[in-house]
């Protein structure tokens, strides 16, 4: 095995074989996806886009998936005082990074552990497979935070889970445990704690033990055909989010989530 190759600050990505394994770890119990962050995630799928000798991506975090993107980020607070053609700009980073990650070639895996909240669900339903510990849990805050579900999640959603589960997982923003969503469909395994990345890296070998060109004809074909209007249907997110968040409800929801009391929407 090659000696770790690191992109940016909080990835590294290793090579055995014909399976790569990268991980992305900020160092701390969240593992919050920032902006920067994200971008170096973006790269590191391009660049392995390009990679022949690799057939499987495993994808993991750190202490947990993630616990989506890092609202503590100074790129993300000045969204607020941005124009709106600049904002719109600003934006592009987690629906770029998610869609850099499907257009992969290679079989890619997501090994979760923890929680994997918000952009954290976002890159996972971006991956072809999911192996998630029976410990771990999966959620979608934004709307009850007054926000919409952006970076092309919501296709993804659909085509893995249907449209109840996916609008379950969306509207509600409950925890779904993984024994939960392996039986929607959201995982494609279930282990125990601290085995999602060794039962990931099984996956991954299967798939290295194929013919390479045949497996990502294969996913490429399946991929396209589950995908094809998935563009269609979520070009304008973003532009729903800039939209959203300039509302009062989603003020509200902020303003009464850090002062832990229930919040009063209004629809403005």
């Amino acid at each position: 095995m090659a000696g770790p190759e690191k992109i940016g600050d909080f990835i590294t990505i290793e090579r055995e074989g014909r399976v790569a394994t990268l991980r992305f770890d900020r160092g701390d119990r969240i593992n919050p996806l920032s902006v920067q962050l994200l971008r170096d995630l973006a790269a590191a799928a391009r660049a392995l886009r390009e990679d022949v000798s690799t057939s499987a991506i495993v994808l993991t975090g750190g202490q947990a998936f993630s616990g989506g993107a890092d609202l503590a980020d100074p790129e993300i607070s000045r969204r607020a005082s941005a124009s709106l053609l600049e904002r719109r700009e600003m934006l592009r980073a987690g629906p770029d990074m998610c869609d850099a990650w499907e257009a992969l070639d290679q079989v890619t895996i997501a090994a979760v552990e923890g929680f994997c909240i918000g952009g954290g669900v976002a890159l996972a339903v971006a991956c072809d497979f999911r192996i998630a510990a029976r410990g771990a849990h999966f959620r979608l805050p934004e709307i009850p935070l007054g926000m919409n579900m952006s970076w092309h999640t919501q296709p993804r959603l659909v085509n893995l889970i249907g449209p109840s589960r996916a609008k379950q997982l969306t509207i509600f923003g409950e925890k779904v445990s993984a024994a939960k969503a392996e039986a929607w469909g959201l995982v494609d395994e279930a282990c125990e704690d601290g085995e999602a990345l060794a039962v990931a890296r099984r996956w991954a070998e299967k798939v290295a033990a194929l013919p390479p060109v045949a497996v990502r004809m294969a996913k490429r074909g399946i991929t396209q055909a589950a995908t094809a209007l998935n563009a269609v249907s979520t070009f304008m997110d973003a532009d729903q989010f800039a939209l959203v968040s300039t509302s009062e409800d989603q003020r509200e929801a902020v303003t009464a989530f850090l002062e832990k009391r229930p919040p009063k929407f209004t629809g403005r």
